[in-house]
């Protein structure tokens, strides 16, 4: 049976929220911020095309606050009129951004998630960046699949401009196949070898 267009779009809408809210607890982990400097550093993490409207991050920090992930506290600034909103981790927010890093099912390495996932990859351990790599490569494994074969097809089709759209996916593909076989062999290595890196010569 079918999903239902709209619980499509619902379902759309509420994983990225949840990847909202996950970015918005991982870099308050790191310090409090304020309205605007988050915003700004969440473009650096969801990525340029996914731009991070004020219609959206406020209702997120709400929800996050009611939860008590996060708490908010108002100064002045010399000469201004509005008051300016610091938000803060607490423990609590602390103890389910770390569940959340620690997670390593397909929704970690889809699309939409895998980019702000792979931002916080310092505070996450070898194993969990290994498990999400090899799931990535996966997901990567079928795309190139579905990809070179569209490309097969497009050689028949007399707009040039579609086939080399399709050459173009694979090309990309294969090139972000290649950064993450790079990147799972580091992590195998750190797996296989914990202990950290000697300073002695």
């Amino acid at each position: 049976m079918a999903t239902p267009p709209g619980q499509t779009k619902e379902k759309r809408m509420s994983r990225r929220g949840t990847v909202l809210e996950f970015a918005v607890l991982g870099l308050l982990h790191e310090a409090p911020l304020h309205g605007y400097e988050l915003r700004k550093r969440l473009t650096g993490v969801l990525g340029a095309f996914r731009v991070v409207s004020y219609g959206s991050l406020y209702p997120c920090l709400a929800k996050l606050s009611r939860k008590g992930f996060i708490t908010e506290s108002a100064s002045f600034a010399p000469g201004g009129r509005r008051p300016r909103i610091t938000y803060e981790i607490t423990d609590e927010g602390r103890d389910v951004f770390a569940d959340q890093l620690s997670r390593s099912g397909p929704a970690s390495w889809d699309d939409d998630n895998f980019d702000v996932h792979f931002a916080f990859f310092s505070r996450a351990s070898a194993e969990v960046r290994l498990r999400i790599l090899e799931g990535r490569r996966l997901r990567l494994q079928e795309r190139l699949e579905r990809s070179r074969e569209q490309a097969r097809d497009s050689r028949s089709t007399r707009d040039s401009y579609i086939a080399e759209l399709f050459r173009h996916d694979v090309e990309s593909t294969e090139r972000e196949m290649g950064w993450v076989n790079e990147l799972i062999e580091i992590e195998r290595k750190a797996v296989a070898d914990p202990r950290p890196l000697s300073s002695e010569v």
